[in-house]
């Protein structure tokens, strides 16, 4: 294999020529997105199937949550590693494996028989299938010259943020058709013509076996327990009362002990196993940054409408997922607008309007009832489809488009960590919020539904009243009258959570607007070329 150029590109002088972008190229290229994708949309392609997996593997409560958890572990694990080994074995040997191996993985998920053995092949999934979105990210600017990037980027921006918003859906729509195990065994066919493809086709970087022989196995070590303790921490912490739990005040322990030894070690080894430098570079930092943020969005706000549709709306998962396709669908018609004005505007400019747009998007959330549906949440959904796309694609070329080259797969895979690790970071902060906050509503709309209450009590006796021809008169229609005013009462405690999370995310992204005049526009060279 060999790095092909174009003889006739034209190059300024002391500069690389551009890439030459050839049909071969171009249909590998759209193998490794693909690939990319799948392994982004089993994150949340199970996440509205897990009561049909739980009872499909005989599953406690408190074990099925593992099937994601395992998954993000070894997933947060392999995605900073990946630069190290595309350096060594080559985007074509590296993404050929990982494809393979998610293949094989989904179909020993498909074919589980226990919790135990789901939870391991879903972390080998992860670990496996975490190498092919870096891989994927870095061949965009090893492959396309810089006029190409934007809307390149558009394509890069739309697969990351599209298959964690459609995840639910398609898995609601394959457990409700067919049965959880498809949810596995879809990814089987597009993952061999994925690995297929890849083999065959990419052409455009060589190994550096060399490297290999200088493998760090200590930082390798100390980077899985840093990250691994930590995703530990951020996924399980609120379901387990956080540090009143002792395994994750344990695992909190660990992830500093952990981190503090990587740190140490990447700065001191000789060949770190992921290189911290590119840090140091201002766009590649602030762009780094607000991905981190925009993790807590996209991951977040993908979280918290099915929450609130499934809680308070009592929807199942095909009627939530036809409610939440909005921003997908807006997401698909924006991206390649965004990504032709990247090429003419400045995208720090697109930037501030994303920014601007999600904060919209989510203080339009503020005044929310129990009886939002579809036409309520239109809105909202549509604006934050839009600002994804705003920020996403401009994000993307000035934290990497900046690079030279050679620092494009090592810098891909600490940029996309810090995606997963906002998202991780996001969802563990607004359970939190979520639970803190519905005690707090509750106990404030408690005091005011007390025995005292001339309007409680009216309330409780119409209920009854309506309740007696059913129960008949007496306790027992009293009971359950009370018994609906209380859930009554949970129900719009929770409703009020909500709003104050949709606010806090909304003040969190307005506070975010001061970054994006903090980096240099992207000129001259470096990616994948002018």
């Amino acid at each position: 294999m060999s790095t092909a150029t174009s003889p006739s590109a034209p190059t300024a002088p002391g500069s690389r020529p551009e890439p030459e972008v050839t049909p071969r190229r171009v249909i590998a290229y759209f193998a490794l997105v693909f690939g990319m994708f799948m392994a982004i949309l089993d994150i949340q392609i199970v996440s509205s199937s897990l009561s049909q997996i739980q009872a499909g593997l005989a599953a406690a409560p408190r074990e099925i949550s593992w099937v994601q958890t395992s998954y993000l572990i070894a997933e947060v694990i392999m995605i900073p590693l990946s630069g190290f080994l595309s350096r060594g074995l080559s985007t074509r040997v590296l993404f050929t494996i990982s494809a393979a191996g998610f293949t094989l993985a989904s179909v020993l998920c498909a074919m589980a028989t226990s919790i135990n053995q789901m939870i391991v092949f879903r972390a080998l999934q992860g670990f496996i299938g975490g190498g092919m979105i870096p891989t994927a990210f870095a061949a965009s600017y090893l492959i396309f010259p810089r006029r190409l990037q934007p809307p390149i980027m558009a394509l890069v921006g739309l697969t990351v943020t599209l298959a964690p918003t459609v995840g639910p859906t398609v898995g609601g729509y394959l457990t409700e058709l067919l049965n959880w195990r498809w949810l596995f065994l879809i990814n089987v066919v597009p993952g061999i013509a994925a690995t297929l493809l890849a083999w065959f086709l990419v052409d455009f970087d060589t190994p550096d076996y060399a490297l290999l022989r200088r493998f760090d196995g200590l930082g390798l070590a100390l980077m899985a327990v840093f990250l691994g303790s930590l995703e530990y921490v951020l996924e399980e912490g609120q379901a387990n009362d956080w540090f009143e739990d002792h395994m994750i005040a344990a695992a909190a322990v660990v992830a500093m002990l952990g981190g503090i030894a990587f740190f140490l070690r990447a700065f001191t080894a000789r060949t770190p196993i992921v290189d911290l430098s590119a840090f140091r570079d201002r766009n590649f930092a602030v762009g780094s940054l607000l991905t981190f943020v925009l993790g807590i969005g996209l991951y977040g706000l993908t979280y918290l409408y099915p929450v609130y549709l499934a809680r308070v709306r009592q929807m199942n998962a095909l009627e939530i997922g036809e409610t939440v396709f909005v921003t997908g669908a807006f997401m698909f018609l924006t991206a390649p607008v965004v990504g032709m004005l990247s090429r003419k505007v400045d995208p720090r400019r697109i930037i501030g309007l994303g920014l601007a747009g999600f904060a919209v998007s989510s203080f339009l959330l503020r005044p929310i009832t129990a009886d939002w549906v579809f036409d309520e949440l239109f809105w909202p959904q549509a604006l934050r489809g839009v600002s994804l796309m705003c920020c996403m694609i401009p994000i993307n070329v000035i934290a990497l488009g900046t690079l030279p080259p050679e620092r494009v797969k090592n810098a891909s895979g600490l940029f996309n960590l810090m995606r997963n690790l906002g998202g991780a970071v996001g969802l563990a902060g607004i359970n939190t919020m979520l639970q803190s906050r519905t005690d707090l509503h509750a106990a404030r709309l408690a005091e005011s539904v007390q025995w005292g209450s001339a309007v409680a009590q009216e309330r409780l006796a119409a209920i009854a009243g309506s309740l007696s021809s059913v129960l008949g008169q007496g306790g027992a229609a009293e009971t359950a009258a009370l018994a609906r005013v209380s859930a009554m009462v949970g129900r719009q405690a929770l409703v009020m959570a909500f709003s104050d999370v949709f606010v806090t995310l909304g003040l969190i992204f307005a506070a975010m607007l001061p970054l994006a005049l903090l980096v240099h526009r992207p000129k001259g060279e470096g990616g994948g070329g002018h």
